[in-house]
């Protein structure tokens, strides 16, 4: 399997591909490409007769299969090696955790926008919109929601790592480079996932890389 990735600073989606192929246990080739440069233009342009939304990243090559987006990279990945690897065992738990990722997915969009992920940097916003107020409450109370219920097992969302820590991943370095005060247990679980050997990997080659996107190094 071939993974193809953009900047590790930047780019969200990348950070959710790679972490559900190292979930899967199985062996990849990584593949960076600066997104915004001459090597992402020429990869969209060969990309383009197999992957009709070409311009995004993740991308998973694997044979004759060719997966481009990070949800359908993990689902794919969990059809391979066995859905319990991602999502909890437990009927209600999976329940949950599928509607949290979900909601990851499509939603956020002013947290997105106003927050973009840029691990190097460390920001003092002076304040947030009401809209992207609302999205970081609303994930707070989902963190507080699954640790609460069914987190007892260890200190990720619902007990060990899987999909929706995978998802949620890249809010954990959107909150630590804005400097987002959060209650105590969701501290806890930032640090859990900080700490994580796989976010160690990918945080240093973030802070190693030399590319610099200007219009993400704004503040909305």
């Amino acid at each position: 399997m071939k993974l193809i990735i953009g900047n590790k600073n930047y780019s969200s989606w990348s950070l959710r591909g790679w972490l559900a192929a190292k979930q899967s246990g199985l062996h990849f080739d990584e593949l960076t490409v600066p997104i915004m440069g001459e090597e992402w233009d020429r990869l969209k342009h060969d990309m383009g007769e197999v992957q009709p939304s070409s311009g995004k990243v993740p991308i998973l090559w694997d044979g004759d299969a060719v997966v481009w987006d990070s949800l359908a990279i993990l689902e794919y990945l969990a059809d391979k090696v066995g859905r319990e690897r991602f999502w909890p065992r437990d009927e209600a738990a999976r329940a949950m955790a599928r509607a949290m990722v979900a909601e990851m997915h499509s939603g956020y969009v002013a947290l997105r926008k106003e927050m973009p992920m840029n691990i190097r940097r460390r920001v003092d916003l002076p304040g947030v919109s009401d809209q992207t107020r609302h999205d970081i409450v609303r994930i707070l109370t989902l963190w507080a929601e699954a640790r609460a219920r069914y987190g007892n097992a260890g200190p990720y969302l619902f007990g060990t790592f899987g999909a929706a820590d995978i998802f949620y991943a890249p809010v954990v370095t959107r909150f630590a480079t804005y400097g987002i005060a959060v209650p105590g247990f969701a501290q806890a679980y930032m640090q859990a996932i900080t700490e994580h050997d796989w976010m160690r990997e990918w945080t240093g080659a973030a802070e190693d890389e030399q590319w610099v996107i200007e219009q993400y190094e704004q503040i909305a």
